[in-house]
């Protein structure tokens, strides 16, 4: 047997309500917008047509409930991104969407990579601390592995501006857990690269295009896949233990939202 440990962001349309006004694109990304249908109107009303019946047929004179979810992204809460978001080709073929991608390869053994020490908001986390974060974990990475990087991001809470503000990875971070054989990259931040802003602010400063979306990017010189939004992270040791990235099963998709579970052995 396995103890679970929940790795998922809940999707609550309330936090719609606590994205900052000037990033109103963020919102697809953090919940859909969802219609609750109650037993005692829409239900009532649905039987009532379905069966020609009378309400008071029905038990309590209730029908079921429902909801409808709509202004829902596939990169909504807790995801997985196929290398298709990344672009077109991966590795000079075309780019799996996430219907590519068997179970399989999205049940690994899993690493945390506590980079606590290193992260600083808005910031690139440098190669170096993602080595010595390696090296504390007391094995090197392997082929198929599932590396999750804790950034720290548990502190903030969706609506506060450090939230916002969140350390991300750069396309020589990205290189490099690849490069050792990395199949799954997962944050516990909102996004694996940095905030938009502080890569805009770069670019427009040195004109460096290479501060555009690099972390992303990099996947398509070495296929892997992108995890974000992770939780509980904290509630993982070092490595052990397996991990599982279940997307709804969407056709020709860029990404799914997921139900990411760790499995720790009891």
């Amino acid at each position: 047997m396995s103890r679970i440990i929940d790795l998922t962001s809940p999707l609550d349309p309330h936090d719609l309500d606590l994205v900052p006004p000037d990033m109103p694109d963020l919102a697809l990304v953090i919940a859909p917008k969802i219609d609750y249908h109650t037993h005692d109107a829409w239900g009532r009303e649905f039987m009532v047509a379905s069966f020609g019946c009378d309400p008071d047929d029905l038990p309590a004179r209730e029908g079921p409930a429902g909801e409808v979810m709509h202004e829902i992204s596939t990169h909504c809460g807790t995801h997985v991104d196929a290398p298709l978001h990344s672009g077109r080709l991966c590795e000079g073929r075309p780019s799996r969407t996430i219907s590519d991608i068997a179970l399989d390869e999205l049940y690994r053994p899993g690493m945390v990579l506590d980079v606590r020490p290193w992260a600083r908001p808005g910031e690139a986390i440098p190669v170096e601390a993602l080595e010595r974060a390696v090296k504390a974990n007391g094995r090197d990475i392997q082929d198929g592995d599932a590396i999750l990087i804790r950034t720290g991001q548990e502190r903030y809470r969706l609506g506060e501006p450090e939230y916002f503000d969140y350390p991300g990875m750069s396309g020589d971070g990205t290189r490099f857990l690849t490069g050792r054989g990395a199949t799954i990259l997962g944050t516990d931040a909102i996004g694996w690269d940095r905030p938009i802003p502080r890569m805009r602010r770069a670019f427009q400063e040195t004109g460096d295009a290479g501060h555009i979306w690099d972390g992303h990017y990099a996947i398509q010189d070495k296929e892997a896949l992108i995890v974000q939004q992770l939780v509980n992270l904290g509630a993982l040791p070092p490595t052990g233990f397996m991990v599982g990235f279940f997307p709804l099963k969407l056709t020709g998709t860029s990404a799914s939202p997921t139900r990411a579970v760790a499995f720790l052995p009891e």
